[in-house]
């Protein structure tokens, strides 16, 4: 890694550090080379796809308003791309990286590089592959520090620990997706749960490794917890600890104390634990949380919280974790979730009702359409108010820049269902039409915008983690069964809302988010739990330019991936 260092001036928000914060920034430079490496556990020796032959991938460490160029090596067998989660990259949408959505593949023997311009962001990120399931072995943390002369808004940690949830698979990711869309049938299951690449002590093989945090005695932790997994929301504890959530999505939160913490999948979330207990290992665990009838399989996974100079065993070996389908656990977690009024964070700006322009009511739902070649005579696929989104073969960002591709998108994507019906009744042998189709969204620059996101029963139901790159928004409402579009948003909270850049969805429910769309670009948005992504639960936003170069669209840099076949 390289470094270099500049007097920058950096816009991170309205009333934010005086609106601008001129601080000396750095410029790093990393090197990743993506190959194939053998990785044994569960007494298995498996060969997967990653990044600097480690499992999880390298830690990039910067300090808000930094910029960051990562070199990207591809020394593997298929083309791939890498995504910056959660970082807005102003003006830039040519370094997102979603395949097909700002890019194309990065093909094998050839390298590109990404530039990541941090703007707000604060505490922790990840980065992943966003190519069919790659990003299961290629993936790792984006920290992000105060800037200079920045503080925490609360106790200043002695420490902190970044710590990846992940689903383990016996296999090749890629194929595994690549064979279940062949045969319409959902992927397999995984085959374990790790902890930052450690699978922990209870699956069986006496040679499997497990995380060790280790901790000295009265001194305070700032645990940076990523969910990496596929397919997975878990419940994580530690026992005998209580757990003080301080922020979630590279944005703080009010401070909340619970026992228990559930994150889903794209989501991150820093919180401080206090080693005030007795000298001892302690066991931190995990667990899959579920609202759906296509349950994942209720393992445990876990690894120690461990004092210096502890003795012997396990000081408290029973780990108290909610049930799997503890809706109530999950829904009493969300709600203690705010957004706080510190100088650290951007001002609070929520889109006033007269700001909203574009509202958009999407019902998000799991479908079948008929396929003859596959074993069950249909296959799978998911959907956004009933568009089952294909992805083209030539990028929508190079179609939408150069306006010289026709075919590669439509700008209609439906801003509302083609059908109401009880969403989240009993749809037991109820269906409605799917169409296949890439149909984006296109919203002006400034504007307000609004989306409710419905859970719906169609399919086995249960939650969803909606992801949208480019932006984070306000969680403003959610309740239970269907919105109600004369009486919910009387419920909304417009003074002190989460900012966050993936929301979890629950099953049966409904949430609402506002944002201002002021990121010229085209920005995904999807699921985050990877089957559904991969059926076809994606939309795309497209913000035009404003009327100043401020407010446009950087030129496309001259080493963009081309696409096959051009």
């Amino acid at each position: 890694m390289g470094l270099q260092k500049g007097l920058v001036t950096c816009f991170v928000g309205v009333l934010f550090l005086s609106t601008l914060l001129l601080s000396s920034a750095d410029v790093h430079h990393y090197e990743f080379f993506v190959r194939e490496s053998n990785f044994t556990k569960l007494c298995n020796t498996t060969t997967l796809l990653v990044v600097n032959d480690s499992y999880p991938g390298p830690e990039i460490r910067v300090h808000r308003c930094d910029t960051v160029f990562v070199n990207v090596h591809n020394q593997g067998n298929y083309g791939f791309t890498i995504h910056w989660h959660g970082v807005k990259q102003r003006r830039n949408p040519w370094s997102d990286g979603p395949e097909f959505i700002t890019q194309c593949p990065i093909q094998p023997g050839t390298n590109f590089t990404y530039e990541i311009v941090l703007s707000d962001e604060i505490g922790t990120l990840w980065w992943h592959a966003h190519s069919d399931w790659t990003r299961g072995s290629v993936h790792g943390a984006f920290i992000i520090l105060p800037a200079e002369n920045e503080t925490y808004p609360f106790p200043t940690p002695d420490a902190d620990q970044t710590i990846i949830l992940e689903s383990w698979y016996d296999g090749d990711y890629k194929q595994i997706i690549d064979d279940a869309l062949a045969a319409g049938v959902s992927p397999r299951q995984p085959s374990a749960y790790a902890i930052s690449g450690h699978v922990g002590d209870t699956y069986g093989c006496p040679n499997d490794t497990i995380f060790r945090m280790q901790v000295d005695s009265e001194k305070i932790y700032l645990l940076r917890i990523i969910n990496a997994a596929m397919n997975e929301h878990f419940f994580f504890t530690i026992a005998n600890h209580t757990l003080t959530v301080v922020a979630q999505d590279a944005s703080y939160v009010r401070r909340f104390t619970r026992d228990y913490i559930l994150i889903s999948p794209g989501q991150t979330m820093d919180v401080l634990v206090s080693a005030n207990r007795n000298v001892g290992q302690y066991y931190m665990a995990i667990r899959p949380f579920s609202d759906s009838s296509a349950a994942p399989v209720d393992n445990i996974t876990t690894g120690i919280f461990e004092y210096t100079n502890s003795e012997g065993g396990l000081n408290a070996s029973l780990i108290t974790l909610p049930v799997m389908t503890d809706t109530d656990a999950m829904i009493n977690f969300l709600n203690q979730i705010r957004n706080t009024n510190v100088s650290q964070n951007p001002g609070i700006n929520v889109p006033a009702d007269k700001d909203i322009k574009t509202r958009a009511f999407i019902a998000i739902a799991v479908n079948n359409l008929p396929c003859n070649t596959c074993v069950l005579g249909s296959r799978i696929v998911a959907s956004l108010n009933n568009v089952s989104f294909v992805s083209p073969r030539i990028d929508i960002l190079q179609a939408y820049y150069n306006r010289n591709m026709s075919g590669v998108f439509t700008e209609d994507f439906p801003l509302n269902p083609p059908v109401f019906y009880n969403f989240t009744g009993d749809l037991t042998n109820f269906n409605t039409p799917i169409e296949e189709g890439t149909r984006v969204i296109v919203v002006n620059y400034g504007e307000g915008v609004e989306m409710v996101l419905q859970a719906t029963q169609m399919g086995a139901g249960g939650s969803h983690p909606m992801h949208l790159h480019g932006f984070s928004f306000y969680w403003v409402g959610t309740g239970f069964g269907n919105f109600n579009n004369e009486t919910d948003p009387s419920t909304y909270n417009l003074v002190d809302p989460p900012l966050i850049n993936t929301v979890h969805v629950p099953g049966r429910r409904w949430v609402a988010i506002r944002f201002f769309a002021t990121n010229p670009g085209v920005w995904f948005m999807h699921c985050h739990l990877d089957r559904h992504s991969s059926w076809g639960m994606d939309t795309v936003l497209i913000v035009r330019n404003g009327r100043t170069k401020e407010t446009s669209m950087r030129p496309p840099p001259s080493t963009m991936p081309r696409c096959p076949g051009t």
